[in-house]
């Protein structure tokens, strides 16, 4: 009987470490994964920065990365999260590229016992944290930014993202629900870049040529900002179609510089990777994290305070 009751216990425990229980500190490193969007925006670029830094200070993590090599092909991206699983990570840091073509990983995921840290735009699944900016108040500050550039008046024009991700839908559909405030302002079109600059740069030209009065444009993200600003710069329009954008690199720095780009919408990306592997840990080695949607924060910024941005 002694030898029934002492099988099932360590069976237990070995199910314990199957399904996933608290890291016991053994001394093993843990080992996370950050999957982000893409490789090239300077925004993935720096929420990796976070990661590898928080990685670094801790230093009981093993950090990897991937990331699909275009913005769009969300199916890449799952399995990539599924080679995760197989590996056995012990927690996944997601930035998705589509809310919902995401979640099987996500839920085999969680299942296998691994911790599920959402990164920038959400998933419509379960998760254990969520980090990123709130984008509904970041696209409704852009339209009453961009509202006030144009005097409340006039033609605009939005060029976003990537149409299955979140993020990039929230910041499209409230900016153009803030719009609605604003009854001399018409919004003549929305097209979709993918963050690709070359094509949201012809987009941006389309709407201009197709609008020969356009007063705006908005951009969504730090691809579609540079390849619309580029846009307004060749065609001689700075200053005549006023531009608000979103993130901050060098490339939307100079278009600032340059009097193309209004304001920009700046994330904290560099934070979301920082405190993204900060969950990961405290996740994994069962301490938990309190609130696990976490507000990283947005700051409109133009040229009076572009020095003060990092």
């Amino acid at each position: 009987m002694k030898k029934i009751v002492l099988a099932a216990v360590l069976l237990i425990a070995l199910m314990g470490v199957a399904w996933g229980g608290p890291k016991q500190d053994t001394g093993d490193k843990i080992k996370v994964i950050f999957i982000a969007m893409d490789s090239i925006d300077e925004h993935w670029l720096k929420v990796k920065a976070g990661t590898e830094d928080k990685a670094k200070e801790l230093g009981n993590v093993t950090l990897s990365f991937n990331a699909p090599p275009g913005k769009v092909d969300a199916n890449v991206q799952l399995a990539m999260v599924e080679d995760a699983i197989t590996k056995q990570m012990d927690a996944i840091l997601l930035a998705p590229l589509d809310r919902d073509a995401l979640n099987p990983g996500v839920d085999r995921a969680l299942a296998a016992g691994i911790k599920v840290i959402i990164i920038d735009s959400a998933v419509s699944t379960n998760f254990d944290a969520f980090l990123a900016t709130n984008n509904g108040a970041a696209g409704r500050t852009a339209a009453d930014t961009l509202a006030k550039l144009i005097g409340e008046r006039g033609k605009v024009a939005i060029i976003n993202a990537q149409p299955g991700a979140a993020t990039a839908m929230l910041r499209e559909n409230e900016f153009k629900d803030q719009m609605t405030k604003y009854p001399g302002i018409t919004i003549v079109g929305t097209q979709y870049s993918d963050g690709d600059r070359t094509r949201a740069h012809n987009q941006a030209t389309d709407f201009m040529t197709a609008n020969p009065d356009l007063a705006g444009i908005y951009a969504t993200n730090e691809g579609s900002t540079v390849g619309a600003g580029n846009a307004i710069d060749q065609a001689g329009k700075a200053g005549k179609v006023r531009f608000v954008g979103f993130d901050w690199s060098a490339d939307t720095k100079a278009l600032v510089e340059k009097d193309v780009l209004d304001a920009a919408m700046v994330q904290n990306p560099y934070q979301m990777g920082y405190l993204g592997v900060q969950a990961a840990v405290d996740l994994v080695s069962g301490k938990g994290i309190g609130d696990k949607n976490v507000d990283t924060g947005v700051t409109v910024v133009n040229k009076s305070n572009m020095n003060s941005v990092k």
